[in-house]
C-alpha cells in the first residue's frame, strides 16, 4: 500500500513520521475518513468541509488548501488502484519538543491513507447488527473530529466483548448523544423519526447530513431533538449511519431485539435513498 505523509507518497512501511509528532505524544490533531465507490469519494465536499471546521477549532492551519487535498486522495487511491474503500486523512499540529503548549513554529503534518473495503450490502437483513449501551465518558467537545479517541476505543472494545456491533453513549441525564463510531436514529413509539439535534455533544456526521437532505427531497418528515434511553428502548426501529456503516439497522439492544428483531421500513427505505448517492 502507498500512503502519503508530509509531500511524499512512500510504501506503508517506510512511511513514518517524527516521534515528537504531536499527533503521537498528545493527540493533538484532526482526521477524517471517506468511503469511496467507483473510485470516487463520496460525499467528498461534506467531509472537507467538516475537515476545515475542526483545524479551524483546535487552531490547525490547513497543511494544505482542500482543492491540493483532493487532488493527493485521488493520487492515494490511483497509486493503491483503490475503486471501492476507504480514504483517511489525518492532520496533526506537526512536530516539537515536547510541551502541552502550542509550539510556535511546528508545520502541521498531513498523512493519508487508502484500504480496499467490500461494496455496500445488496441486502439489508443481512447488514443488521446489535448494540449495547455505556454511558458517555468523553470530552466536552465531542462535534470536534479529534484523533483523541480512547473513549470510543473502549466502548469498541465493550461491544466486541459483548458480541455487539457498536456502543451507545448516554449523558448523565439519561439522554442519548451518539455511538462510539456513528451517528444514532430511531423511530419512537408514536412513529416519528427522531435524531439529536448538533451541539458539542456529538460530531455533526457527514452521512447524516447527506441523509437529512434525501429527507428533505423526498418530504419525510424527521426531529433533531434529544430523546432519553428509554424511548430508545421502547423504538420501533433503531439504526446507526457513519461514512462505513450508511444506514445500518440496530436489531438488539443490550439483552432485548428492538420491535420484532428484523430491519424496519424506515432504515430499508433510507439505506435505499442513500446508496442512490453512489451513482456517478
Amino acid at each position: 500500500m502507498i500512503s502519503y505523509v508530509n509531500g511524499a507518497y512512500r510504501p506503508l512501511p517506510h512511511a513514518t513520521v517524527n516521534i515528537e509528532d504531536r499527533g503521537l505524544q498528545f493527540g493533538d490533531g484532526i482526521y477524517e475518513v471517506l468511503y469511496v465507490h467507483a473510485g470516487r469519494p463520496l460525499d467528498e465536499a461534506l467531509h472537507l468541509a467538516r475537515l476545515t471546521r475542526s483545524l479551524g477549532e483546535i487552531a490547525i492551519a490547513p497543511p494544505v488548501s482542500p482543492a491540493a487535498l483532493s487532488v493527493i486522495i485521488r493520487e492515494v487511491l490511483r497509486r493503491n488502484r483503490i475503486a471501492t474503500g476507504l480514504v483517511y486523512i489525518q492532520i496533526t499540529r506537526g512536530t516539537a519538543k515536547r510541551d502541552h503548549a502550542f509550539p510556535e513554529a511546528a508545520r502541521p503534518s498531513l498523512i493519508v491513507t487508502a484500504r480496499h473495503r467490500p461494496a455496500p450490502p445488496a441486502e439489508i437483513t443481512a447488514w443488521a447488527a446489535a448494540a449495547i449501551t455505556l454511558p458517555d465518558q468523553r470530552w466536552a467537545r465531542c462535534d470536534i473530529k479529534s484523533t483523541n479517541l480512547l473513549p470510543n476505543v473502549l466502548a469498541k472494545q465493550a461491544a466486541k466483548a459483548a458480541g455487539a456491533f457498536e456502543a451507545i453513549f448516554y449523558d448523565g441525564a439519561g439522554m442519548v448523544t451518539e455511538a462510539a463510531a456513528s451517528s444514532v436514529w430511531m423511530v419512537d413509539d408514536a412513529g416519528t423519526l427522531r435524531t439529536r439535534r448538533l451541539g458539542p455533544e456529538i460530531l455533526p456526521g457527514c452521512t447524516r447530513a447527506a441523509l437529512l437532505e434525501e429527507l428533505g427531497q423526498r418530504q419525510m418528515r424527521v426531529e433533531e431533538t434529544p430523546f432519553t434511553l428509554s424511548a430508545l428502548r421502547a423504538a420501533q426501529e433503531i439504526f446507526i449511519t457513519s461514512a462505513t456503516s450508511f444506514v445500518k439497522p440496530i436489531t438488539r439492544l443490550d439483552d432485548a431485539t428492538v420491535a420484532d428483531g428484523t430491519p424496519g421500513p424506515v432504515a430499508r427505505a433510507l439505506l435505499t435513498a442513500y446508496l442512490t448517492r453512489l451513482a456517478p
